[in-house]
């Protein structure tokens, strides 16, 4: 007889309703595979894909970040990253016991379809998947991750995802010039993807100002970090020379912040760039900015644009060395907070929904 595990399903059209359920195991198809979710991180960046979950324009068609472990018309399962071990294969290539690390839903097990499997991993290709970037569906095998430290694992599903993101912007940033800017403004700079951003720019040797924008009750924890130049308060915007060209990486996606920016900088705003929208439930107020229009940035968009300028060994080898580099810092960044089972999933999701959860430390779920 199959087992009954537990998920959490999120409504769709209001993504404060979340309920924990039961989630029978049906059988597997041809070419399935069943896997245990070992562990997975939840951070603000998944309220963004909540926020995102029903279409948006992101990928280009009519799916949004529901479509990769829900059906359209039923609840909304949240993506998650994270280690899963398979329990149950029907399909060529995967064992029992293999390990992966990759996208998985908020919940203790996922059935995923197994396309070209190989050494290094496989692809997920359940038709709703398909049309979606190829980056969320790809699963690599612990053993073949070259970047992977068992003294690391508990950081990988807090900030491997937020660091590439973080570090394609910066990258971003290096191939335009910095866009003229002088100094970089960070918006919500306490979340992991800013962190990310903060240290990939840091490392170059000429580059623009750093400043992080936080509430007033991280500022002192932030400076002590040294990821950003400076670290200001959201009330202090006002304080920065208005002259100096300037930029504006903005992961709240909080309206009132950004029309701060764009009516105190004008002309001198050299680039707006959203990046996610922390800031779920801040009223978004962004009609007639003055300054430069706002821009989206998509990161499987970018990271495919690398791979196609580098190929994907040089990709993979860049992203590796930055890796390991901010691996050898990020215990002092944020502690990992582990909790287990369905009832402290369902609460963790809704403490980061909240904007409750402690910046300086990764919540990981053990189902």
């Amino acid at each position: 007889m199959r087992g009954t595990s537990w998920a959490i399903d999120i409504d769709r059209d209001d993504i404060a309703q979340a309920r924990l359920v039961a989630d029978p195991e049906a059988p597997l198809a041809p070419g399935q595979v069943r896997v245990h979710v070992d562990s997975y991180a939840i951070t603000a960046n998944n309220i963004t894909y909540a926020v995102f979950g029903k279409p948006a324009g992101l990928f280009g068609n009519d799916q949004g970040y529901w479509d990769f472990f829900s059906e359209p018309g039923g609840p909304g399962r949240l993506p998650v990253w994270g280690f899963a071990t398979v329990t149950e294969s029907a399909a060529d290539g995967v064992a029992v016991g293999d390990r992966f690390y990759g996208y998985y839903p908020m919940a203790e097990h996922a059935v995923l379809t197994v396309g070209k499997p190989g050494p290094g991993g496989f692809t997920d290709i359940t038709p709703r998947r398909t049309t979606l970037p190829p980056i969320y569906n790809q699963y690599q095998r612990v053993e073949a991750l070259a970047d992977y430290r068992a003294a690391d694992h508990d950081y990988w599903p807090v900030f491997r995802p937020l660091f590439l993101t973080g570090w394609l912007i910066a990258d971003q940033f290096e191939d335009e010039g910095d866009y003229g800017a002088a100094q970089i403004l960070i918006a919500s700079a306490s979340s992991k993807t800013a962190i990310g951003l903060g240290f990939a720019l840091k490392q170059r040797a000429a580059r623009p100002e750093t400043i992080g924008l936080t509430s007033a009750a991280n500022v002192e924890a932030l400076a002590e970090q040294g990821i950003y130049d400076r670290v200001i308060s959201y009330d202090q915007i006002m304080t920065l020379n208005a002259a100096t060209p300037a930029a504006l990486v903005d992961m709240a996606g909080n309206g009132a912040v950004t029309r701060v920016v764009h009516s105190h900088f004008g002309s001198q705003l050299q680039a707006s760039i959203i990046v996610g929208k922390s800031h779920w439930d801040a009223q978004v107020d962004v009609e007639g900015l003055p300054g430069p229009e706002r821009q989206g940035f998509f990161a499987p968009g970018r990271s495919q644009k690398r791979i196609a300028d580098w190929g994907g060994a040089i990709f993979g080898q860049k992203i590796a060395e930055a890796w390991l580099a901010f691996m050898d810092i990020a215990p002092r960044l944020a502690s990992v907070d582990k909790r287990g089972g369905g009832d402290a999933a369902l609460a963790a999701y809704r403490e980061m929904l909240s904007g409750q959860a402690d910046p300086q430390k990764g919540i990981v779920v053990v189902p």
